[in-house]
């Protein structure tokens, strides 16, 4: 238990000593202004209101600079911009009479292309007319000469006919002539057909008709209940009934010499079970008889129809070139007219794209211009800024020249030893507190254990003591050396010295105090067990306080360095260090 109290008492030993070490220096020096970080320099009164005073009118020039930089900016600002909108309203329009152009250009090309096809159509439509024209005319001719032939035909035929009437034997064939006639089997003209019995009288009338066909007549003695048709070529031969069961069965043909007959006979009322029949005959009758009568007549009929069907071919040959020509020179008369329009067109597609250009060439005129303006005004605004950024600066540089101005401290001699000596006089106080309470808190924890301890921290009290004594001698010289300057001066140091002195002294007492009542305890401890802590409060110091002379009321306080109280405060820290170090060495001999 009595080496760890040992050790308790050397490590608080150590710590107080380095505690007094670290608050010896660091209070030897004092900050003259925290709050500014602007350079501090000293002069006289006089010299800091001329320098204040310099400064202010820097700072109005330099405020009046930045407002007329200010002014002038913005006005170049709103100049550019006038320019800009004027640039951007001139683009807009130089494109819209550009795609005006462009439309025109296309409008135009369009319409002389359409221009010049409607030329080449307008110049195939009267080829094609002229083509016509010429095949009219000869079509024409055409329908002339068959006129004339039809009418010499006409004219042959009629002769023909006057020659016919005026024979006799062509006036009997045409009156009708009884002919030999035979109804032959058709698949066997050398025999007889069933039918023949109902012609019993095997003959034919043959008439010579103006068309230069015959009339044959077939008497029908009987059958006619059973005879249901007849016919030729497909052609049904008429029935003149003469009897009840006669009739005359009549047919026209072209002369020959026998003919094909299809009839159709019903025996089904007398024989019921016989179905109707339908057989092919040959009718053999020579109708060729009046062949030569005819043949002058047949001829010029011919030659009539031929010279007609020329007519009529001629006609249609020439109506229809008449059509042909007709629709050429529709085609032409259309085709001028498309000529006409597209050339009205391209003309005035042409004076279009012409007005389009010269409306282009204004707008690109006045971009170009106000594009010129618009640099003008960005040149301009670039020089205003300029001069803003310029006078900005210069009037930073004036605002800092005029708070470098206001923050000189005019420090006169009695006030700076004053300072000095309250500031050794603090910082010795202090120091002996901070050991003090460090040696009492020492022997506090030792008085329950150890006598030697205690002993051994009183002695650190003791030490503690002087040094604070010498250094509240250190003060008071310090103040004596400022009396003679400033009686001020010398008196607020004196009192912060003699201030120093009674805390030092206090301070003493305590360390004292404690170690006594530390040597008590520690006594009694050997026989009985501790139940209680004796606890010492330290003594409180009192900081010293510098006095300012009346006429520095506005002055800074500056760091002091190098005066003669720096000893006094050396010579403490090295006496508490001492002090740290005794109990660790009685440690090492024990």
């Amino acid at each position: 238990m009595t080496s760890h109290v040992k050790n308790t008492l050397v490590t608080t030993a150590a710590i107080a000593g380095a505690l007094a070490a670290t608050t010896l220096f660091n209070t030897t020096t004092v900050k003259a202004d925290t709050t500014s970080s602007a350079p501090v320099t000293t002069t006289t009164s006089a010299t800091k209101d001329t320098a204040i005073a310099s400064a202010q009118a820097k700072v109005n020039s330099a405020s009046a600079a930045v407002v007329s930089a200010q002014a002038a900016y913005g006005s170049a600002s709103t100049a550019a911009s006038d320019a800009a909108a004027k640039t951007a309203a001139a683009s807009a329009s130089a494109a819209t009479t550009s795609s005006a152009v462009a439309n025109a250009q296309a409008t135009a090309d369009s319409a002389a292309t359409a221009k010049s096809t409607a030329d080449a159509n307008l110049a195939k439509a009267q080829s094609t007319a002229a083509a016509t024209s010429r095949t009219q005319s000869m079509t024409s001719a055409a329908v002339v000469s068959a006129q004339s032939a039809v009418a010499s035909a006409s004219a042959k035929a009629s002769d023909a006919d006057s020659a016919v009437a005026a024979d006799s034997a062509v006036a009997s064939a045409e009156a009708g002539q009884t002919v030999t006639a035979n109804l032959m089997k058709f698949d066997d003209p050398t025999q007889a057909s069933a039918a023949q019995q109902y012609f019993a009288t095997k003959t034919a009338i043959v008439k010579l008709l103006p068309s230069g066909q015959v009339q044959i007549t077939i008497p029908l003695t009987s059958g006619l209940k059973y005879l249901k048709e007849v016919s030729y070529n497909g052609v049904d031969a008429t029935f003149t009934k003469t009897g009840d069961d006669s009739a005359n069965i009549t047919f026209t043909a072209d002369p020959a010499t026998s003919y094909t007959l299809a009839m159709t006979i019903d025996i089904s009322s007398v024989m019921p079970l016989m179905p109707i029949m339908h057989e092919k005959a040959l009718l053999d009758v020579d109708t060729t008889i009046f062949n030569g009568l005819l043949a002058a007549k047949s001829d010029a009929d011919a030659a009539l129809t031929s010279a007609q069907a020329a007519l009529s071919t001629a006609e249609t040959n020439a109506a229809t070139v008449a059509q042909v020509a007709s629709n050429a020179a529709s085609a032409v008369t259309a085709a001028a007219t498309v000529a006409s329009d597209a050339a009205v067109v391209a003309t005035s597609a042409a004076t279009n794209l012409t007005s389009a250009q010269a409306a282009n060439s204004t707008a690109q005129a006045a971009l170009t211009s106000a594009q010129a303006a618009q640099s003008a005004a960005d040149a301009t605004l670039a020089t205003a800024k300029a001069n803003l950024d310029s006078a900005n600066a210069a009037l930073t540089s004036a605002q800092a020249e005029l708070k470098s101005a206001q923050n000189i401290v005019v420090v006169t001699p009695a006030s700076r030893a004053a300072s000095s000596a309250s500031s050794t006089a603090s910082s010795a106080g202090s120091a002996a507190s901070s050991v003090t309470n460090s040696a009492s808190s020492a022997a506090s924890s030792a008085s329950s254990t150890d006598s030697s301890a205690a002993s051994s921290a009183s002695s650190t009290a003791s030490s503690a003591g002087s040094a604070a004594s010498s250094a509240t001698n250190s003060a008071s010289s310090a103040a004596s050396s400022a009396s003679s300057t400033d009686s001020s001066a010398a008196s607020s140091a004196s009192s912060t010295a003699s201030s120093a002195g009674s805390a030092a002294s206090s301070a003493t007492n305590s360390a004292a105090s404690t170690a006594t009542a530390t040597s008590n305890v520690a006594s009694s401890a050997s026989t009985t067990t501790v139940t209680s802590a004796v606890v010492v409060t330290p003594a409180t110091t009192k900081k010293a306080t510098s006095s300012t002379p009346a006429s520095s009321t506005t002055a800074k306080t500056l760091p002091q360095t190098g005066n003669e109280n720096q000893s006094a405060l050396v010579a403490l820290g090295l006496a508490i260090l001492t002090l740290g170090i005794y109990p660790m060495m009685k440690r090492k001999h024990a």
